[in-house]
């Protein structure tokens, strides 16, 4: 069995696989250091490979239909789930009516239940009485810890003298989590010690060590949870780099974020993550998103640090060769190398970023 934190687990999420609001499955399907994940559940992509579904390379993680259906086949295969993980990260972060009787069912058997939904699992009664009866833990990964636990800012990062990168972006779902985990363990590759700073729930359902759920955090506490973070992770770990995850976007008109990170943080430098086919804020029709040197230009202003590279989503891109001529064209029109770290890897542009070691 994978040595993980927290054992084998199936991933909800149904109706919502390969779309936007998907992306903490896609996150734990990519990959996660708490779970073994041993399947998915979504009737439209039932029968097929979740790997080869999101990124075209099979990875040996099944789709099923149902709760029961998957039950049946990984008790087959000794491959029983401990817990159900909530894999939907729908606008709102609302719990479809719909998710709640697999969710009863999979306590019923006794399993555990992560959700990272701002629906708070254990405000039901009838879940928690479920749990208690048959020995599963619900997990509200996005519940605020007590106010007593928060941190409020000290200015203790301006101790933290190793490289700090910030992985910002142009919009909301686009891939920022994802391209943070690929550089730090592009830099693990290259043998320097690499810590992944996670500012959202599924970071936290992926392994990462040194995180906080920024958006659902008070915000007189958001800069002093970040800034913790970071420290604790450069006192911990003397790491020769720290990586931030970014979140939404500076001008996101649902969801503003990367004030606080750069604020807080204090990144050395920030990367940028782009969707070049994207022409709206995901899910805000009529909302033009700004472009991309604007965004540039909002960031450095704001950070007086400049954005030393930009990483590529090529959603709607078909082929390698489009991809390749989005990145040569952003370069030409901003002067800055770009890469699509997801299809090709980051060794190019860890290459680059190792020249900023401290």
């Amino acid at each position: 069995m994978k040595k993980t934190i927290d054992g084998k687990a199936l991933v909800y999420c149904e109706g919502a696989f390969n779309t936007p609001n998907g992306k903490t499955a896609h996150g734990l399907v990519r990959f996660t250091e708490r779970y073994e994940v041993v399947g998915v559940l979504d009737a439209k992509y039932a029968g097929q490979d979740a790997g080869e579904v999101l990124d075209g390379k099979a990875n040996g993680i099944p789709i099923f239909a149902s709760i029961d259906e998957a039950a049946k086949a990984l008790s087959k295969s000794g491959n029983t789930p401990k817990t159900l993980v909530i894999g939907l990260a729908p606008d709102g972060g609302r719990l479809p009516s719909e998710a709640k009787g697999t969710i009863k069912k999979a306590l019923r058997k006794g399993w555990n239940v992560d959700s990272g939904l701002h629906d708070f699992l254990t405000n039901d009664p009838e879940m928690v009485k479920l749990g208690h009866e048959n020995g599963g833990r619900i997990r509200d990964v996005r519940k605020t810890p007590d106010r007593d636990t928060l941190h409020f800012f000290t200015g203790d990062i301006e101790k933290v003298d190793c490289l700090k990168l910030a992985i910002l972006g142009t919009d909301s779902a686009l891939g920022k989590r994802t391209t943070a985990w690929i550089i730090v363990h592009a830099f693990r590759k290259a043998g320097l010690k690499a810590e992944m700073i996670g500012t959202g729930q599924t970071a936290w359902m992926q392994g990462a060590k040194y995180s906080m759920v920024m958006d659902s955090c008070i915000n007189d506490f958001v800069s002093g949870e970040i800034e913790y973070a970071v420290v604790s992770a450069f006192e911990n770990e003397d790491p020769d780099v720290i990586v931030i995850e970014g979140q939404g976007s500076l001008m996101n008109p649902a969801y503003p974020g990367g004030f606080e990170i750069l604020a807080a943080g204090r990144p050395d430098f920030v990367i940028m993550q782009h969707a070049p086919k994207r022409i709206e804020y995901d899910g805000f029709p009529g909302y033009k998103l700004h472009s991309l040197k604007e965004q540039i230009n909002a960031v450095e202003v704001i950070s007086g640090k400049k954005v030393i590279a930009i990483t590529v989503n090529h959603d709607l891109m078909e082929s390698d060769e489009e991809i390749l001529e989005a990145c040569k064209n952003i370069t030409l029109e901003t002067k800055l190398p770009a890469y699509d770290v997801l299809r090709f890897g980051a060794d190019q542009l860890v290459s680059i970023l190792k020249e900023q070691l401290k």
